[in-house]
């Protein structure tokens, strides 16, 4: 019988660190993943996102939730692709942890987006997540860079970058559209500015995943 990972392989990818496994998230997932949200990622007048998607009433998340997964798969190419992660620390659905490219071919150029449910922020999750899906680029899939951005008062994020290596990479004026306009800093990573952690990250499906995402050499 066909099974869901052999019409969709990157759905069987699995990346393990020291306390987190990254599973890319399936509708079934999708009811955890809506609890997280729900459960709050921020302060409600300090959004981190540059699309401010956690501002809408609490009753239409979960479809808004759902329907951004979806969004997100069907947008899936060999070429440009979207890997939303979700991250679970045993039973428990923490965050997500996206890992992004558009002409990946020729750009060998990924770029990454996260978040954590606020009961799971300051324990260092946020950088083991973030660890594991560069050393999958890079290691893995070949990438040559890895970029990341955050508005200028996110500190927790811009610490995971720096903590990792990243570089500024210039700033750009964000509106959200709702009169506030604010700062983005830009980061950028090279495997060899790269700062590895102590642990080895371990891979399942990655053959089948990097197949469907053209990567044949991979």
């Amino acid at each position: 019988m066909t099974q869901l990972t052999d019409i969709w392989p990157v759905l069987g990818l699995t990346l393990t660190t020291p306390r987190l496994q990254l599973r890319p998230v399936a509708d079934a997932h999708i009811p955890a993943m809506v609890d997280a949200v729900l459960s709050g990622i921020h302060d409600p007048d300090a959004s981190p996102f540059s699309f401010p998607w956690t501002d809408a009433p609490r009753e239409e998340l979960p479809r808004n939730t759902a329907a951004h997964v979806w969004h997100q798969r069907a947008k899936t190419t060999a070429g440009s692709w979207s890997l939303l992660f979700g991250v679970w620390q045993g039973d428990d659905f923490t965050g997500c942890q996206e890992l992004m490219a558009t002409t990946f071919a020729e750009t060998r150029t990924v770029s990454t987006g996260s978040w954590l449910k606020q009961s799971a922020q300051g324990q260092g999750l946020g950088t083991e997540m973030r660890t594991a899906v560069v050393l999958y680029a890079f290691d893995f899939l070949g990438a040559e860079v890895a970029e990341s951005e955050a508005f200028d008062f996110n500190s927790a994020s811009l610490g995971v970058s720096r903590s990792l290596g990243y570089e500024p990479n210039g700033v750009w004026r964000h509106s959200s559209g709702r009169g506030h306009v604010r700062t983005m800093q830009r980061m950028r990573l090279t495997p060899e500015q790269f700062r590895r952690p102590s642990w080895s990250l371990k891979t399942a499906g990655h053959l089948a995943a990097a197949r469907f995402l053209g990567l044949e050499d991979a």
